[in-house]
């Protein structure tokens, strides 16, 4: 990740008036899935954090790849704990006290939705219980559930507020992602309801910036790829869908303003209204602006989109004004992103 970049980025976090930082002095804070792109980014914002206010913050990662965590550990100040989130964390490894959760961990390579569908829930369900039990156990002050806007299925509607749940096809495997995050979610009220667990729900738009990963398979990032190798972008699709996006570093805020300011046993959408886009709207962005008109948009239909595991088709945009209510606003819309990102991956 550019230097730069990343110091910006953090910079923008840890600056945020909107965040009642103070009330994270002295806590711990717990965070799994902690090697992927938000889980990390979570990470690198609270270290920041705790340097330029002074909040003796305790920051515990957890994470399957014990090579990953070891840079992270280096880079952010965190302890590691590696292990697959499906299991029970030995108590050992765990400080006597954990303050505040946030649950990042899942199986989101849309191809995993297809040829590993049973994984992806079981991940997901074993996963969030095991979490739900630590904070549980712990009496932690908060607790964030990362689900997806893939929650709300197919809809007709145009606008999709946390209440407008849509249709999702449980006859395709590839709805193993979306069914299993319903699940968790209700898990999360559950156990609200009946442990008194403060969990919050935060249903995110896909999140890119500076710092995704340049081998994402997501659309998002084939674009990305195509436009820093001057090649046409290729759409196998007519690309009608509409997809709903965000920026890493406003992701984060809001995730923090959820754990801090959110209600317990409710539902946030984390995205930017002004950076939804059709895909084909998206690749038109990238190859006319980002790439002054440089690459061109081809579409060569795939025989069978099914096996690529795209979701079904949607229309609708996220609305974000439960979370704005809270102070959060987005800084970034879609062209920055994508400048920010593709930035990032040069090393500029």
């Amino acid at each position: 990740m550019s230097k730069s970049l990343q110091h910006e980025d953090r910079e923008q976090i840890t600056s945020d008036k909107s965040i009642p930082w103070r009330d994270m002095s002295g806590s711990s804070v717990f965070i799994s899935g902690a090697t992927g792109l938000i889980g990390s980014a979570l990470l690198g914002a609270l270290s920041a954090a705790n340097d330029k206010h002074g909040l003796g913050m305790r920051l515990i990662a957890h994470g399957r790849d014990p090579g990953k965590g070891k840079t992270l550990s280096a880079n952010a100040g965190t302890c590691f704990i590696a292990g697959d989130i499906r299991k029970p964390i030995a108590q050992e490894a765990l400080p006597q006290s954990i303050d505040y959760i946030f649950h990042c961990a899942a199986m989101t390579k849309s191809t995993d939705m297809i040829k590993k569908p049973a994984d992806v829930i079981t991940a997901a369900v074993y996963g969030t219980v095991n979490m739900l039990d630590l904070a549980r156990e712990k009496h932690c002050r908060g607790f964030v559930y990362l689900s997806s806007m893939e929650v709300y299925g197919q809809t007709q509607l145009r606008e999709v507020r946390e209440g407008d749940l849509g249709y999702i096809n449980l006859a395709n495997p590839r709805s193993s992602y979306p069914e299993s995050k319903r699940l968790c979610e209700v898990l999360c009220v559950a156990y609200a309801a009946q442990h008194g667990v403060p969990t919050k729900i935060a249903r995110l738009a896909q999140t890119f910036g500076a710092g995704s990963p340049m081998d994402d398979t997501r659309v998002f990032a084939q674009f990305a790829r195509s436009a820093v190798a001057g090649e046409s972008i290729v759409l196998h699709t007519e690309g009608k869908s509409r997809g709903n996006y965000c920026y890493t570093s406003d992701a984060v805020l809001g995730l923090l303003a959820v754990l801090l300011k959110g209600k317990p046993g409710e539902a946030y959408n984390i995205a930017n209204p002004g950076a939804s886009a059709t895909i084909r709207e998206m690749a038109e962005l990238v190859a006319d602006k980002v790439c002054g008109g440089n690459i061109k948009v081809v579409v060569s239909k795939a025989e069978d989109t099914g096996k690529l595991g795209y979701a079904p088709d949607t229309g609708y945009v996220l609305n974000a004004d439960k979370l704005k209510a809270l102070g959060w606003i987005p800084t970034y819309g879609l062209e920055e992103m994508y400048r920010r990102m593709i930035a990032d991956w040069r090393g500029e």
